[in-house]
């Protein structure tokens, strides 16, 4: 890349620790060039939007661009991983999701400014560097592309810490509470500091360290009652009140933060290689999954539930590793949508100290027939039984019989 070319960068931008200290060493390092910083809104909060243009301003961007991309990312992204089932390792996607549509917009706002490269945060130990890059790749291909993490000698986070201080860079974080976190609507991430060691217990009960809800331990003792409504896979109403997809997870965050849902403690395979300890919190995720799945027992045949299970694993793969926009997703993602036509009804659960309770499922589509199963009188004739296993079993008794010598 060549350096003094690079006249104006558009960043992708938070405010967190990495991207403040990465304004000023942009401009020390690429000719003093003008910054426009890219702030993507994905429902993290207004305490962490709040005051972020001052900040901005301050460390050398010449403006902030703040984009709403709430609905877009639930929408385009979440909707379909949700019908389809998809998680990774037990991984509800949480920053995967959001990746897609902000490097996409980054993209489109680099191009809209005529600007020479686009910079972000992402270490070279991460998965987000590829996330990032690959969204950036399909919408401004040939845009150069600058990580400083791959670049600087800045090697730890207490030395970033050091370098903000030195800048006069202001920081809301400090050396004891500096996790790396990232947050939107759908979840929040913990990882670093005590946790990387993955023999510590993590803190759940501690202060401060939860943000989404409680912990199981600090829930109430009685039990929480919520029924989801569902059209073609999508959520619809939360106890009887409709509402859009994204207002949906607002509310089972709320519920299910109150109730101690939705915290995982894991050790991840990243896609660069290497093993990762993180906390995640996804509590209205965590009832969505689970409430859709036990809808599509009622309304899903078999043999298409089986399929979207393995399917699943390929689509989690697919988000994880950065290569959503993909023909593959195209397909995967009318897969999800037509095996959904019918995903249609309503759940009741129950919400206690980190437990999601079945209380049951209703569908108009739905494939249960009590008549068929019933123990008692029943229109199925179980005399037809004896013909099956005959024609099912017929390979095993052949072999059999073969090994006797007796064909």
């Amino acid at each position: 890349m060549n350096k003094k070319a690079i006249h104006k960068i558009v960043l992708a931008y938070s405010g967190g620790l990495d991207t403040s200290v990465i304004i000023p060493w942009l401009k020390e390092n690429y000719n003093n060039a003008e910054i426009i910083a890219v702030a993507a809104d994905v429902g993290q909060g207004a305490e962490e939007l709040d005051g972020l243009e001052e900040k901005a301003l301050k460390t050398g961007a010449s403006k902030l661009i703040v984009c709403d991309l709430i609905d877009e990312m639930v929408d385009e992204v979440i909707l379909p991983a949700l019908k389809m089932d998809a998680n990774y390792e037990t991984y509800l996607l949480g920053t995967a999701f959001a990746r897609p549509v902000i490097g996409r917009k980054i993209a489109q706002i680099a191009l809209e400014e005529g600007a020479d490269a686009i910079a972000h945060g992402c270490t070279g130990k991460g998965n987000d560097q590829v996330r990032f890059e690959l969204a950036i790749q399909r919408y401004a291909p040939g845009m150069p592309i600058i990580a400083p993490w791959r670049e600087w000698d800045i090697r730890s986070r207490d030395e970033e810490i050091d370098y903000a201080e030195a800048h006069h860079v202001p920081l809301k974080i400090s050396r004891e509470t500096s996790y790396s976190k990232d947050k939107n609507l759908w979840h929040l991430s913990h990882e670093g500091l005590d946790l990387e060691d993955p023999a510590n217990e993590p803190e759940l009960e501690k202060d401060g360290f939860l943000e989404m809800g409680v912990s199981p331990l600090q829930a109430p003792d009685e039990p929480t009652y919520v029924t989801i409504d569902f059209e073609a896979g999508a959520p619809v109403a939360v106890n009887g009140e409709k509402m859009k997809a994204s207002d949906v997870i607002r509310k089972l965050n709320e519920l299910g933060g109150a109730n101690g849902i939705g915290i995982i403690d894991i050790v991840e395979n990243r896609l660069i290689g290497m093993k990762d300890r993180g906390v995640y919190e996804t509590p209205g995720g965590t009832i969505l999954y689970f409430a859709h799945e036990h809808l599509e027992m009622i309304t899903v045949d078999k043999e298409t539930l089986h399929v979207k299970k393995k399917l699943a694993v390929d689509y989690a793969d697919l988000l994880y590793n950065g290569k959503w926009f993909t023909p593959l997703q195209e397909c995967l993602t009318a897969f999800a949508n037509e095996s959904n036509k019918f995903v249609t009804g309503q759940v009741k659960l129950k919400l206690y100290k980190g437990n999601i309770i079945p209380a049951g499922v209703t569908s108009p589509y739905s494939l249960y027939s009590e008549n068929l199963v019933t123990f008692g009188d029943s229109d199925y004739d179980q005399s037809q039984a004896a013909g099956f296993i005959s024609c099912w079993g017929l390979p095993t008794k052949v072999q059999a019989l073969r090994e006797m010598g007796q064909l």
